[in-house]
């Protein structure tokens, strides 16, 4: 329960209810917001509910299926969450210094999120069971945002590619070479004339390693005959597979490829590569768990590089 000094008068809130209205207003969904919160569509909505209640005004709107903060709402969203980070923070400076505990606020990239993060997470709670998680998927870009903001205590992304801000620090976990993928079948002399004369599957140039290859194909002045545009790897990959198209790609996870009858293929020229590691906050108040579980991660990353040793590449 907050006691918040409003007017002269004490306004008394439970933290749950602005927790429900944060995720309400973020995931734009009372829906998504309960799964997310365990609990019933209901349930939420009445949280929210008895927070207008308290405040006195209305904080969303619904606007179809979608849900949205009103102007009261959006001039209390920032402070309403720098409050849940407060009390995070309240959670862990009470904690036993002995015994790591606690929850972390963990983002990830799609690629991640089915290799990586679950694999070190398993070995975090194996070392320390009494840690607890919370997992945001989302793309570098977004998730570098949330671990700036306090959103979340560290995220696995790829590298900006743009300096990191002081306050936050960096790990690097595996280098990622561009790469031509083609389906098995295809015979390829000319790894540019291939990118010139076959349809080619754009990776998304809002994410870095779409930007990459974007910044690849322009230095080599080659203009291919696009098809489509995606941000999924798994997706690109399906395709390719199927023969609708070659692409230029970060050569991420092996285990992608299963199942799939694709080839990888080294370019010619220096080619630049996508960096995917662990960024977090230095003045984070859960560094410990961040530090757990880059170790864990780190274990799990270097037992992957030896996989990937074992994957041809084509020159």
């Amino acid at each position: 329960m907050l006691w918040l000094l409003q007017t002269k008068k004490f306004l008394s809130i439970d933290s749950r209810y602005l927790q429900s209205f944060v995720f309400v207003v973020e995931l734009g969904s009372i829906a998504e917001a309960a799964r997310r919160l365990d609990l019933t569509p209901a349930a939420v909505a009445q949280r929210v509910k008895m927070l207008e209640q308290e405040l006195g005004t209305t904080l969303v709107r619904r606007s179809g299926r979608t849900v949205g903060a009103t102007e009261a709402g959006e001039r209390i969203l920032a402070r309403a969450c720098a409050v849940l980070h407060d009390i995070r923070d309240l959670r862990t400076d009470v904690e036993d210094t002995d015994q790591l505990a606690g929850q972390l606020r963990l983002g990830g990239m799609a690629t991640m999120m089915g290799s990586l993060i679950p694999d070190a997470l398993a070995v975090l709670l194996k070392r320390h069971p009494q840690v607890d998680f919370y997992l945001e998927p989302g793309t570098s870009l977004d998730l570098y945002r949330k671990v700036t903001s306090g959103d979340l205590d560290a995220a696995v992304i790829a590298q900006p590619l743009f300096n990191l801000p002081k306050s936050c620090d960096w790990h690097t976990f595996r280098t990622e070479a561009l790469i031509l993928l083609t389906p098995a079948s295809m015979q390829v002399e000319d790894v540019h004339g291939t990118l010139l004369s076959e349809p080619f599957i754009r990776y998304d140039r809002n994410v870095v390693g779409g930007q990459l290859a974007d910044t690849y194909l322009r230095q080599h002045g080659i203009k291919p005959h696009q098809r489509c545009e995606l941000d999924g790897l798994a997706a690109i990959a399906t395709l390719v597979d199927r023969g609708l198209g070659v692409s230029l790609v970060p050569d991420w996870a092996p285990h992608e490829y299963h199942g799939l009858s694709v080839r990888k293929w080294a370019l010619p020229n220096v080619t630049p590569k996508r960096l995917v590691g662990l960024m977090w906050g230095r003045s984070c108040a859960r560094i410990r768990l961040v530090q757990a579980f880059l170790g864990a991660a780190e274990s799990i990353s270097a037992r992957a590089a030896g996989q990937r040793q074992t994957t041809a590449i084509d020159r």
